[in-house]
């Protein structure tokens, strides 16, 4: 028998998008899906909308309730979940024909997976647009997952399926944007098998006014602190400088809208293997400048460009 899927998709001012989103979603050929509408308090349409959807199609219900942001609806979500396996779905994004019955198969076929991570088509609808695209592969190791296949980059909540108890005394930081980005190691801690696949893809739709696209520098606090809360348990793994480049550049941008002493901790970047051009060069000043020297040349130089 088919797994139920519980697909949770937070709803807050986006009517011009939740018809898309939902049409993508009840029309995967898989019947065992429970979709849960979390109408975050939208001041809008969007409750009536939802309230419409649940009458149109049995496996829809809504949970209506005050505005308490993006962390606390999906968190509402998980709390009315019944199903065996976990979905998220942003309300301005949707995925593409027949992903469902795809990975739900895949999940069938493999009982041991407990997290599948599929394919993004990030940004579109804007000239950034890219397809994220991962090899069929199974990790035992969740250090191997996070650093060999970079899932520090796409922590994103939506593109997996999870089984459901992983999230058993888990759930996403209300009030923290990049909320994957707490979250993800807190699911990997209790994840023993985790598969990566070319199967299915998510749409990722652009959306200048959406919390990414509008990220100053208290958001890239937080997307620092969550980073700062593992990067240590890191650093004995080959790959490790390649990670740690990585947040190097999110101190730089923190740096350059805040002004606040940095807090990555300084490193000697002892092997720049694997890295990129850009990365190598900026992990030659780490070692030669210090990173609060690094930061205050990387904003000089931005804010020069930007007077030209």
């Amino acid at each position: 028998m088919d797994k139920l899927l519980t697909i949770i998709i937070p709803v807050y001012c986006v009517s011009d998008t939740i018809d898309r989103c939902l049409e993508s979603i009840v029309g995967q050929r898989y019947d065992r899906m429970e979709i849960i509408l979390v109408d975050d308090g939208s001041p809008d349409d969007c409750p009536d909308k939802c309230d419409k959807w649940a009458l149109r199609d049995s496996r829809i219900s809504v949970i209506h309730k005050s505005n308490g942001g993006l962390s606390d609806a999906r968190n509402s979500g998980i709390d009315k979940a019944s199903g065996e396996y976990l979905m998220f779905i942003d309300s301005d994004d949707y995925i593409a024909e027949n992903s469902i019955p795809e990975l739900m198969q895949i999940m069938a076929e493999h009982p041991e997976y407990e997290m599948l991570e599929y394919p993004v088509y990030r940004f579109f609808g804007s000239k950034q647009q890219s397809i994220l695209q991962f090899e069929n592969h199974v990790y035992y190791d969740m250090t191997d997952y996070w650093l060999s296949n970079q899932a520090y980059e796409h922590t994103y909540a939506w593109n997996k399926i999870y089984l459901r108890k992983l999230f058993d005394n888990v759930r996403f930081p209300v009030g923290k944007i990049f909320e994957d980005v707490y979250t993800l190691p807190l699911i990997l801690e209790k994840t023993k098998v985790v598969a990566t696949t070319e199967k299915g893809l998510y749409y990722y739709c652009w959306n200048r006014n959406g919390i990414t696209a509008k990220a100053g520098g208290k958001e890239l606090e937080m997307l620092l602190d969550a980073h700062l809360n593992v990067i240590g348990k890191y650093e004995r793994h080959p790959l490790f400088y390649i990670y740690y480049m990585h947040v190097v550049n999110i101190q730089l941008s923190e740096y350059e809208l805040t002004g606040n002493p940095p807090r990555l901790k300084q490193l000697f970047v002892r092997n720049l293997h694997g890295m990129n051009y850009k990365s190598k060069i900026k992990a030659i000043a780490v070692n030669t400048l210090g990173i609060k020297a690094l930061c205050i040349l990387s904003k000089l130089l931005h804010k020069m460009i930007k007077c030209h």
